[in-house]
C-alpha cells in the first residue's frame, strides 16, 4: 500500500498509525499547492478533492478522509490495538474522540492555515480551540491517552492536529496537561520515525 501524504499535514495520523500497527508501506509526497505528487504525477487523478490523506490499497482501491483511513488500518491489525473491537462500547468512544478531533479540534484550526481568513473570524476560530482545549486539558489530567492507558488512532490524530499549535502563536503551556501529552506522544517510537520521514526531525 502507499500513503500519499504532505509533510505535517492532517496525513501525518495515518501515518503514524501504519508504523504503529507495524505495516510495510510506500509513502509519497505531494505538492497541494501545485496538486502534483513528488514522482510528477497529477494528484487530482487520484483524489479529484485534491488533499491529503490518500491510501492507495494493493488491489488498486483508493481510500480518502483520515478517520476512515486509520479505521481501516487499525480493523486490519486488531492486534496493534489501535482501536477497540467493533461492537464494543469502548469501540463508539473512540469514534467519539476521532469525531471531536476532526470537527472541532482540526477544523477550527483550518482557517488559520488561509491568509485570506479575515482577523475577527481568526480570533473567533482562536477562542473556540481554547474553549477545546480547555476541555481536554481536564481530561487528559492523570491520563496518559485519550482512552486511559492504551494509545490508540485518535491519539495519533489529536498529536497531529495539536502539533500545529506553535506554527500557529497558540501557546500548549496554557494546558499543561495537553502539553505533557503532546510531548509523550512525540517521544513514542513510531511517531518519531514518522515526524523524520517527513522531514519534520533532523
Amino acid at each position: 500500500m502507499k500513503l500519499y501524504f504532505s509533510p505535517g499535514a492532517c496525513s501525518l495520523s495515518p501515518h503514524i498509525v501504519l508504523r504503529e500497527a507495524g505495516y510495510k508501506f510506500d509513502a509519497e509526497q505531494v505538492d497541494l499547492g501545485a496538486k502534483k505528487t513528488k514522482s510528477g504525477g497529477d494528484f487530482t487523478k487520484i483524489n479529484v478533492k485534491g488533499y491529503v490523506p490518500v491510501l492507495q490499497l494493493d488491489n488498486g482501491e483508493n481510500l480518502t478522509e483520515g478517520v476512515a483511513i486509520v479505521s481501516y488500518l487499525a480493523d486490519q491489525k486488531p492486534e496493534s490495538n489501535l482501536l477497540p473491537k467493533n461492537g464494543t462500547f469502548e469501540r463508539y468512544r473512540a469514534q467519539e474522540w476521532l469525531t471531536f478531533v476532526s470537527s472541532e479540534i482540526h477544523k477550527t484550526f483550518s482557517p488559520l492555515f488561509n491568509p485570506n481568513t479575515p482577523d475577527a473570524y481568526k480570533q473567533m476560530a482562536l477562542d473556540k480551540l481554547g474553549q477545546r482545549f480547555d476541555y481536554l486539558n481536564k481530561h487528559l489530567d492523570g491520563k496518559q491517552y485519550l482512552m486511559g492507558s492504551q494509545f490508540t488512532a485518535a491519539d495519533a490524530y489529536l498529536f497531529t492536529v495539536a502539533s500545529w499549535a506553535p506554527h500557529l502563536k497558540v501557546d500548549l503551556a496554557k494546558w499543561p496537561a495537553v502539553k505533557a501529552y503532546v510531548d509523550r506522544i512525540a517521544a513514542r517510537p513510531a511517531v518519531q520515525a514518522a515526524l523524520k520521514a517527513e522531514g519534520l526531525l533532523q
